[in-house]
């Protein structure tokens, strides 16, 4: 057993070995290749420059590259689709979890203070001018109606809606992880 693994390891240090040994060797070659260009004057930039074959390069593609297109993010560029998903599960899980606890708190905060200010309302603390309080209600609700009849986003909201639809289409498979996990963040 002890030879086997022993033998196992030296063929991984060999394997490792000659792969550097050729890496290597392609630089020594393009270094001699680039140095022969600069003595004879300059080499052409159609000589220094490799061609590339497009049948090939597009079968290397990955497949949502090809589904949607060019613009497939960075993300879709860096990781594969396990990498993505887990990485928008796990930021979505935090997320939703931490977005589930603070939304605890705030709604604790918010109903104790409600109750709090009842409280001293009640035993005469505070007093509440009612009609000042309606008079400002009204004012909210024509505003809201003003700003609502329009119906058109601002110019920064536009931008800023159009942003994130890019970064969605860009990065499905990221946003879609994402999602599920902050669901499940958000269920536990």
């Amino acid at each position: 057993m002890e030879e086997e693994e022993l033998v196992s390891r030296v063929q991984l240090r060999s394997c490792a070995s000659l792969i550097r040994q050729q890496q290597e060797a392609k630089r020594r070659r393009w270094a001699r290749q680039r140095a022969r260009g600069m003595a004879a004057g300059g080499a052409k930039k159609e000589d220094s420059c490799e061609v590339l074959d497009l049948a090939e390069y597009t079968k290397n593609q990955p497949w949502w590259r090809k589904l949607f297109g060019r613009g497939s993010g960075s993300s879709a560029e860096k990781y594969n689709v396990a990498t993505q998903l887990v990485i928008g599960g796990v930021t979505g899980w935090c997320t939703g979890f931490i977005f589930q606890k603070v939304g605890k708190l705030a709604a604790t905060a918010v109903g104790g203070g409600f109750f709090l200010l009842q409280i001293a309302n009640h035993t005469g603390y505070i007093k509440v001018d009612w009609k000042l309080v309606e008079q400002d209600v009204s004012k909210a609700k024509e505003q809201l109606k003003y700003h609502s009849s329009g119906s058109k986003l601002s110019p920064e909201v536009k931008s800023r809606v159009d942003e994130v639809i890019t970064f969605v289409k860009k990065n499905v498979i990221l946003t879609g992880g994402f999602a599920g996990g902050f669901l499940l963040g958000m269920s536990s």
